[in-house]
């Protein structure tokens, strides 16, 4: 059986640790223990808001199996959710599972407060690659893949027609892209084509790995934002916007992008598969939209891969049956529940087809497809040390206060000064 300790949710707004959580968290990380497990028993699974209905039947389903284990689904909003988590993990009272995404992982990782999972019936080759290297650190997989997600181009069919341009199509090119941009511009009636935001996981970091860059090292110790690569990934959208065919960064604080292209102003918008379920229920735009696959920089159409896993207590009073659950939530059974709702693509290989079937009017595959090629979120052991400091820097290039040129030098010695910091 489950049950539920729920939050009030709200809208969602993402947050980031603090850089002295490191030491808050390296203060609690003794480990815990196996406890006899034949008796009752209850977990705790902390989980944010969403995907409520889909959790409470993995639940059901592993309990099914485990009559003696009563499953606690304890949900907070996603704005609060990090915040409490290092509370509880720095007290000594984290969910003996729960769930982790990417930014936060190493922290996690690096200070023990996660159990490795390596032959926990948990085999990686179920799961994407790019996911699979995401929740490892130093060698270890921590975190059982739960769902992924990558990126591609939203677009406007009214406004193509209108225009007489063909719809984007796989194998189309940056070109490609830019001169699609242009003749979907129309000042005169305050129409872009395209919204060139500055989001890193739905813009920049894919077309920074599109020019053959990357935002970090594999090892995450070194920047990337000192090559040529990396400043054509970010010209590529300081271009439009200088161009015209993209919104000022002005105008896209005053309206987000994804607001202006949900009422007609933008024809194209690179947004996340965790859109499609919402496009689809809109009914001012459902029918006048689709997608398509990432255009083409000079090394491929890379998008970045992300996703949540299970992540368990290294604390946990009941570590095997906690490990169990964690491989059981990520595993075939709990993947095809998942896919069912259509809120998220699940991790585990082969299960895809029943989340695109749940949203049949989009070509929702191109997200599938996207993963031959994906390259993993850039993260570190101490994230959003770095990440603050590229989001104030990149604002400034994004608005034309700086070139992208000075801006890429003054944001790689700080982000590298940032990470030398984590090594020390």
């Amino acid at each position: 059986m489950h049950s539920f300790t729920r939050r009030q949710p709200k809208a969602l707004a993402g947050i980031a640790l603090a850089a002295t959580a490191v030491l808050a968290l390296s203060a609690c990380s003794s480990s815990g223990g196996a406890a006899d497990e034949s008796g009752e028993i209850t977990l705790t699974y902390s989980t944010w808001q969403g995907q409520d209905e889909a959790m409470a039947d993995i639940a059901d389903a592993f309990t099914d199996e485990h009559p003696n284990v009563t499953i606690d689904i304890q949900v907070t909003p996603y704005k609060e959710y990090f915040t409490k988590l290092q509370t509880a993990a720095t007290g000594g009272s984290a969910s003996d599972v729960f769930w982790m995404n990417g930014p936060n992982f190493q922290l996690y990782a690096s200070n023990g407060q996660l159990a490795p999972l390596d032959g926990d019936a948990l085999d990686p080759a179920d799961y994407p690659k790019g996911l699979v290297d995401l929740y490892t650190y130093d060698g270890k997989l921590y975190g059982a893949p739960k769902d992924f997600d990558t990126v591609a181009v939203w677009y406007n069919k009214e406004l193509f027609d209108a225009a007489g341009v063909a719809y984007p199509a796989a194998g189309w090119t940056w070109d490609d892209f830019t001169a699609t941009a242009a003749k979907l511009t129309d000042p005169a009636k305050g129409q872009f084509g395209v919204a060139a935001s500055q989001f890193g996981q739905e813009n920049y970091y894919d077309s920074i790995a599109q020019a053959g860059g990357e935002v970090i090292s594999a090892d995450g110790t070194k920047s990337g934002y000192g090559s040529p690569e990396a400043l054509a990934g970010i010209e590529l959208w300081t271009d439009l916007i200088a161009a015209g065919s993209s919104p000022t960064a002005q105008q896209m604080t005053d309206t987000s992008p994804e607001d202006m292209f949900l009422s007609g102003k933008v024809a194209m918008f690179q947004n996340g598969s965790w859109a499609g379920g919402t496009y689809a229920a809109n009914p001012d735009i459902a029918d006048k939209i689709d997608v398509a696959p990432l255009p083409a920089g000079s090394e491929g159409n890379q998008s970045v891969i992300h996703g949540l896993s299970n992540v368990v207590n290294a604390k946990s009073a009941h570590l095997d049956i906690a490990k169990e659950f964690a491989a059981f939530a990520s595993g075939e059974q709990a993947a095809k529940i998942q896919a069912d709702t259509g809120t998220a693509i699940p991790a585990f290989n082969g299960t895809q087809q029943a989340w695109i079937d749940a949203v049949p009017q989009y070509d929702l595959q191109v997200y599938i497809d996207a993963v031959k090629t994906a390259v993993p979120y850039p993260v570190s052991r101490n994230t959003s040390a770095w990440t603050s400091i590229e989001s104030e820097i990149l604002s400034q290039v994004w608005s034309g206060a700086v070139t992208p040129e000075a801006g890429l030098k003054d944001l790689a010695e700080k982000m590298q000064a940032a990470l030398d910091a984590e090594q020390e």
